[in-house]
This record gives C-alpha cells, sequence and structure tokens, in this order.
C-alpha cells in the first residue's frame, strides 16, 4: 500500500511538472490571477534533512503529498491566486505583514472538522468594547492552531494545510477577514475535502483550460464566487 501510494505521488510530481511547464509557455503575459507575482517560477527545493529539521522543531510530520512538493518541485514560488509560500512564511498568522510576535503554534492540533464562524454583529456607539473583546477573541491564533499558510489569495484570505489535527493533510480557508470564518478549501467542486498535489493540479487544469480558451482570468468574479 505504501509503495503504491509512492508511486502514485511520484506520477501526480512529474504530471504536475509538466503542465507547470505548459502553463508556463502558453502564458507568456501572465493573464491568470496572481501570475504576474510569481511569474510561474519556483523556488530552491527543500532537502530532506531540511524537512527532518523543519518537523522536529515544530513537532509535526507534514503530510506526504506536501512534502514531496518542496523536495522535488520547489519551496513555494508558481501557484494558486499569488503563488505558494515558502515553507518558513507558513507560520505567519498574517502574511502580509509576517510578525514574528504572531506566529501559528503548529505542534497543537487544528481545532475545526467543519466550517466555523463567530457572529461579531453589527458595531454601534453602545457595544464599541463589548465588539473589540468579540473581534479580538474572533482572531486568536487559537482558532488556526496546526494550519500552515500555504498561500495568499489577497484581501486577508489565506490558504492553510492542515499539519495537526483530524483534518491532517486537507486544504483550508482562513477568511476571518471578511467575516466568513475559517472553512474546507473548496476549489474542488466534486470533493469537500482536498489535498495539496490534487489542489495544485486542479489549480493546473483550470488555468491550462482558460489559457487554451483564450481567457483573462477576471479577479472580481473570483472574489464574488469564493465570498458567495
Amino acid at each position: 500500500m505504501v509503495v503504491f501510494l509512492e508511486i502514485e505521488m511520484k506520477e501526480k510530481i512529474e504530471r504536475i511538472k509538466d503542465k507547470l511547464n505548459r502553463l508556463k509557455k502558453l502564458d507568456k503575459n501572465f493573464d491568470a490571477f496572481g501570475s504576474q507575482k510569481h511569474q510561474y517560477k519556483l523556488n530552491r527545493t527543500k532537502s530532506e534533512q531540511e524537512l527532518i529539521d523543519f518537523e522536529k522543531t515544530h513537532s509535526i510530520s507534514l503530510p506526504i503529498e506536501y512534502r514531496g512538493f518542496l523536495k522535488n518541485i520547489g519551496n513555494g514560488g508558481a501557484g494558486p491566486y499569488y503563488g505558494l509560500e515558502p515553507l518558513e512564511n507558513g507560520r505567519f498568522a498574517d502574511l502580509d505583514y509576517m510578525r514574528e510576535n504572531e506566529l501559528i503554534d503548529l505542534s497543537r492540533p487544528f481545532p475545526h472538522t467543519e466550517h466555523w464562524n463567530l457572529d461579531l454583529g453589527e458595531l454601534t456607539e453602545n457595544n464599541e468594547e463589548e465588539y473589540a473583546k468579540n473581534e479580538e477573541e474572533y482572531f486568536d491564533e487559537k482558532w488556526i492552531n496546526g494550519l500552515l499558510r500555504v498561500a495568499n489569495f489577497g484581501c486577508g484570505v489565506y490558504l492553510n494545510l492542515v499539519v495537526n489535527g483530524s483534518e491532517f493533510g486537507n486544504l483550508w480557508v482562513d477568511d476571518r477577514c471578511n467575516d466568513q470564518g475559517i472553512y474546507p478549501d473548496p476549489y474542488s467542486e466534486k470533493e469537500d475535502r482536498i489535498q495539496f498535489l490534487d489542489w495544485y493540479e486542479l489549480w493546473l487544469d483550470k488555468e491550462l483550460k482558460e489559457r487554451k480558451a483564450g481567457n483573462k482570468t477576471n479577479l472580481w468574479s473570483k472574489l464574488k464566487s469564493m465570498w458567495s
């Protein structure tokens, strides 16, 4: 069983390399959403020892598909939305500012198994103090324990890989900045959960289809579909 999974993963990785190369050739003007930022470039791959050191430091095991990507394709760069984050950035609660005092605790399990949200209600002149307390609770890092940031959608929305907890290996969205809470990644229309290599390959398939059709990605339509 283990050997079969390793063979399947190697096949996926080779397909991904081929599709990424084709997309890069097709999208020379960087029409795909976020591609102007990453320009289909990949960072240097990670060695096995570097991955082991990261896992030991944070008392986790990285999902096998993500490990395979880091070792064989690249440590961040070309990918969905504005591209993949390097492994080292994955612990920052805020990818836009990356404050050292706001880090995700990977050693603790991710607390959710279903879409989670809190209703903050309306801010009025009579409830400012209570609203501020509720908002502080809403953005507490405890809600994202066990999540590794893998991509930045923009507008405060982050794509994450669960590295600790019962949802291990699945992709989840942190959309609290838009009052949408934390939920399983809806990128796949066929499955209610999606793992890293399938997520990445699905992005490639969608973008290849768009580029072959001569379409340019409309950012606003992506935002609307994600928040609907």
